[in-house]
């Protein structure tokens, strides 16, 4: 099992259950599987007890020497069960045809109400988890293009507490709290509240998640939370895959001009692929963050589809249906296709008053 990171060990081990249901990559013959984790240490516990519940995980000690030897038997690899047809990404849109396979026993649900309701959340309120990558997470200076600036969501932040919803700032490992003296921000990742087993029932049951397209967000995502993605990179690699999703890409800057690169640009210059910040680099790109205005439009636009209260304008399908004939559906990385049906939408306000990187 892909037990290191968070995405993985979420997002990879529903889509294979998701697959098994639709007859996906699953064997002719007679089989039964059995899984171990693939490193020492597992990145959190709560989901791998909730995993055990619906897998047969057998100990390490066990299963990784006969994983070995069975490496070097000819045939030896019809026995594995390799990974989905693309690892992380719904490429099938199963997760909108099939039930979640995980559950909060009675137990878990009661322990994880009282949390919420230590950290002021009263029962019943709605809460919205923010989850922002920084450079603390990945010490890697050719991965931080996908870092951002917590602070540049208090706009965003404050908007939706000022309609009634918490929110909880996410995280394991950040540089610094966000900066907000609105009651209900809460800075959940270095206040001393977080747990492996809240980061979960966090992600499984908000109203929906704000993220930059890393780890945490694979929670929200296999128990079918909408996710308002923003500061979005690789651009390619956007997640369309459900109609619960709504996404913002960085802004890709030429850096010889200083001008900003037009949709069709990003994809034409392949920058939108690009999975190293030497290949932007080398590119000659520049990402900036979204706006905190760009951001507050989206998660808005997310609460008031979820409220029913989103008015849609006309033109509004008109650019939706440009963007989504200059996006790369049918982009591959190295390792297959990177989309199924696209479901997802762009940001609406933002194509409305962006109209000409469209063209």
């Amino acid at each position: 099992m892909h037990s290191l990171k968070l995405g993985h060990f979420a997002a990879n081990t529903e889509l294979y259950l998701c697959e098994m249901e639709a007859g996906i990559n699953k064997p002719k013959g007679r089989y039964f599987d059995v899984f171990f984790y693939g490193f020492p240490v597992v990145c959190n516990q709560q989901l791998a007890i909730m995993w055990k519940r619906v897998l047969r995980i057998w100990p390490r000690w066990i299963l990784e020497p006969v994983f070995r030897v069975n490496s070097f038997i000819p045939g030896g690899a019809m026995h594995e069960i390799g990974s989905n047809t693309q690892a992380d990404r719904d490429v099938h849109n199963l997760l909108d045809r099939f039930p979640l396979h995980l559950q909060f026993t009675a137990d878990e649900e009661q322990l994880g109400e009282a949390a919420l309701r230590a950290m002021g959340i009263p029962l019943g309120e709605s809460f919205v988890c923010l989850n922002v990558r920084d450079s603390a997470y990945h010490q890697d200076d050719n991965d931080n293009y996908r870092d951002s600036d917590i602070q540049k969501y208090v706009l965003a932040a404050e908007e939706l507490a000022g309609r009634g919803f918490f929110v909880i700032r996410m995280g394991s490992k950040v540089h610094s709290p966000i900066r907000s003296n609105h009651p209900k921000v809460i800075e959940y990742a270095t206040s001393g509240m977080r747990s492996d087993f809240m980061d979960i029932y966090l992600g499984a049951t908000c109203a929906f998640c704000i993220s930059v397209g890393s780890g945490f967000d694979a929670v929200p995502l296999i128990f079918r939370r909408p996710i308002a993605y923003v500061n979005m990179v690789p651009a390619a690699y956007l997640f369309t895959f459900s109609p619960l999703f709504l996404g913002l890409f960085k802004h890709h800057v030429d850096m010889a001009s200083n001008r900003e690169l037009s949709l069709a640009d990003i994809f034409a210059s392949e920058a939108g692929f690009c999975l190293r910040t030497s290949d932007y680099r080398a590119k000659g790109v520049n990402l900036l963050e979204n706006t905190p205005e760009e951001i507050r439009d989206l998660v808005v636009e997310m609460a008031e589809r979820l409220n029913g209260t989103w008015q849609t304008q006309p033109g509004d399908e008109a650019l939706q249906q440009r963007f989504w004939e200059v996006f790369p559906s049918e982009g591959r990385n190295n390792n297959g296709k990177l989309h199924g049906e696209i479901r997802a939408r762009y940001g609406t306000l933002f194509l409305r008053q962006h109209p000409e990187w469209l063209q």
